[in-house]
């Protein structure tokens, strides 16, 4: 069943056309990977479907229902949760206080305070402690916490692994995974190949705003996304 179905999709800033007639769809329970590289239009894609960046043009519907006009808070009431790039929590917040601002009863579900951390141990005895002192792991933890407080239906993930050690990014992927094997509906922003790669089912690669190569990560050869990341080539 199709959760997600974004159609010509065209953003802009000013004068500047970020992403241009993009169409793709995504399934319930899917795990899909959209990458590029930097100024591909990703972030601002994600923004589009999570209701910060109105689009120019095109449709998103949710479950088959027109939100393309629907401001963010309302389509987080439909299940959208977004974990923006660089995490933007509340610095003076506790970690429990940043996940309790998350919490919607309108949208119950098994995300509570202690569901998310059994999910991420490292918050365990962080609870308390205000976001600003925790390291960029923790920080991307509970942003990742805090949007499964909504209880989503469509988790959107930016750039999990910016600005972190690869230790770190182990780490949080190890807790991910557990989210992942939920059956949970995710489309994540990677620039990491091999870990995108690795941990969706279908991959889609933007290059100047536009999808220049989408399919099933298993049947990807890498050279060929690698290509198609870089636009040294048209793919086949």
């Amino acid at each position: 069943m199709t959760l997600l179905k974004v159609d010509a999709l065209d953003c802009r800033y000013g004068l500047l056309q970020a992403v241009r007639r993009v169409s793709f769809e995504v399934e319930a329970g899917e795990t899909v990977a959209l990458i590029g590289a930097n100024g591909a239009g990703k972030t601002t894609l994600l923004r589009a479907i999570a209701g910060v960046h109105r689009p120019n043009g095109g449709r998103v519907e949710l479950d088959g229902v027109d939100i393309t006009t629907l401001p963010a808070h309302r389509r987080v009431g439909l299940g959208i949760a977004l974990v923006p790039e660089g995490r933007r929590l509340f610095p003076s917040l506790t970690v429990e206080e940043n996940l309790r601002v998350a919490a919607s009863p309108r949208r119950p579900g098994r995300w509570n305070v202690r569901s998310v951390l059994d999910v991420f141990p490292m918050l365990q005895q962080r609870r308390r402690t205000p976001a600003a002192s925790l390291s960029g792991g923790e920080q991307q933890a509970v942003a990742i916490g805090r949007a499964l407080m909504s209880n989503p239906r469509l988790l959107l993930l930016d750039e999990v692994s910016l600005g972190l050690a690869p230790i770190v990014v182990d780490a949080v992927y190890r807790s991910l995974a557990g989210i992942l094997s939920e059956g949970a509906t995710v489309l994540l922003v990677e620039q990491d190949l091999t870990r995108a790669l690795r941990v969706a089912g279908r991959v889609i690669c933007m290059l100047e705003g536009r999808v220049v190569l989408e399919g099933a990560a298993a049947a990807l050869d890498r050279d060929h996304v690698v290509s198609a990341y870089f636009g040294l080539r048209k793919p086949a």
